[in-house]
């Protein structure tokens, strides 16, 4: 057993790993893969909704199938860019006999009142992302739509705020597509500020990486838990510790310092992240490297802590022992574990 609580040996980490990815990475990696899939489709579905004729209600679903183009896709778009997802229509379904009485979606769009007749909506139980095939990347396939469902969403998330019925007009006045339809600058002006929202949040993030959102995650929590006086950032670099050719600066996936009263950046903390379940050659990468860099940062008088977990890893005990040996603290990829990482970081560089 290690006299310092930081420095674990691998049976010691084992101890306090989860093996499997944690919900909430995993659901932030699913989010971000569905986002990238929405940038790479938005010029088709600019193009379906620049065809469309206001007036023609039910034509867009024509140019839909014309188009081969997923009617659970092309809600996404619409969930994303209205801003008016799964928890609101979930209250919307709820209350769908008093907004919409015998199953019917009244709307005036300027020449008359419209009727649209429901197919599938309202749903019994919870109107959620899973529920409409919006939750991942395969759910937004041709194959996979609920093509019927998304056609009543559709016309909800288009025509909404132009319910003849006060109370659901009140509901949905973020429903406003149908206001840009036969308008090409309009709908141009409004999509492109909206897609470069979506843009910023998938920024700096591989959609299909489930390490990079578990590095990311990593940022987040050190950044929040830390506070404003630590500076952290992901892929970093610390003054003075260099690769092989001593010119390089060697790149961390984490770094992390803090800022004295004066400005200055003290010592810094370089966290290293790992969580493979299934066995690869990153660990053993990793491990390789691992003796070079514990000696180059604890020769600049700085730290360097290592996150261990998943499955795979813990089946290479060769890396993962020298990953163990040369660091300076070592946890899981858990809650609490990131806790005792907070409080090293702490304890080390102020």
């Amino acid at each position: 057993m290690n006299e310092d609580k930081y420095e674990r040996t691998i049976d010691e980490l084992e101890i306090h790993a989860c093996k499997w990815w944690p919900r909430e990475v995993r659901d932030e990696a699913l989010k971000i893969s569905v986002l990238q899939v929405l940038l790479d489709t938005q010029e088709r579905f600019i193009s379906i909704l620049k065809l469309a004729d206001k007036q023609d209600v039910t034509g867009l679903f024509d140019l839909i199938d014309a188009a081969k183009f997923s009617y659970s896709l092309f809600l996404k778009h619409l969930v994303v860019l209205s801003d008016f997802g799964s928890e609101p229509l979930q209250r919307v379904n709820k209350d769908a006999d008093e907004l919409f009485p015998d199953k019917t979606f009244s709307f005036d769009i300027g020449r008359g009142v419209v009727e649209y007749k429901f197919i599938s909506f309202p749903v019994k139980g919870v109107l959620n992302n899973k529920r409409m095939k919006i939750d991942s990347v395969e759910n937004l396939s041709v194959e996979a739509s609920d093509k019927n469902l998304c056609k009543d969403l559709i016309m909800l998330l288009l025509y909404g705020a132009s319910s003849v019925n006060v109370r659901t007009r009140s509901v949905l006045f973020k429903c406003t597509f149908s206001e840009y339809l036969g308008d090409d600058a309009r709908i141009e002006e409004f999509l492109r500020q909206n897609y470069i929202r979506v843009s910023r949040i998938i920024g700096g993030k591989t959609a299909s990486d489930l390490g990079n959102v578990a590095q990311q995650y990593v940022v987040e929590y050190l950044a929040h838990a830390l506070g404003e006086n630590y500076y952290v950032r992901s892929n970093g670099t610390i003054p003075g510790v260099t690769q092989n050719d001593g010119n390089t600066l060697t790149n961390f996936d984490v770094v992390v310092d803090r800022i004295d009263d004066m400005g200055r950046h003290k010592k810094y903390v370089a966290v290293e992240v790992t969580f493979q379940e299934t066995s690869n050659s990153t660990i053993e990468r990793k491990g390789g490297q691992a003796r070079d860099r514990f000696e180059k940062i604890t020769s600049s008088r700085n730290y360097i802590a290592y996150i261990i977990d998943g499955a795979g890893n813990f089946s290479r005990r060769s890396a993962i022992s020298t990953l163990c040996d040369n660091s300076h603290c070592t946890v899981a990829y858990t809650p609490e574990e990131f806790r005792l990482l907070t409080e090293f970081i702490k304890e080390k560089i102020g």
